[in-house]
């Protein structure tokens, strides 16, 4: 199955022609798919950081009894300065 032409296209991009923070998000998860660790963090260096991101959240929805608040904001300013020093190391 071809997931390439299913991608959504970047809005930023599409609109004003510069990329944005979450720019090669969706091609680095499909080469992480496809057990590409390595082009995966190339194409988005802050593909695991997102990952991990996001099922912190998915536990917090889930186990309702732990209280997630500090790790979930660890973890998005971790990603947050991945996705910061990806973007500059990738356009600079």
């Amino acid at each position: 199955m071809d997931l390439e032409k299913y991608m959504l296209p970047c809005l930023s991009k599409t609109l004003f022609g510069i990329e944005c923070l979450g720019c090669g998000f969706q091609r680095g998860f499909l080469l992480l798919l496809n057990g590409d660790f390595e082009g995966a963090f190339k194409m988005y260096p802050a593909i695991f950081t997102t990952l991990l991101f996001l099922g912190i959240l998915g536990f917090n929805f889930i186990d309702k009894n732990r209280n997630y608040k500090k790790i979930i904001i660890g973890s998005a300013i971790l990603n947050g300065i991945f996705m910061i020093v990806g973007y500059y190391f990738k356009h600079y």
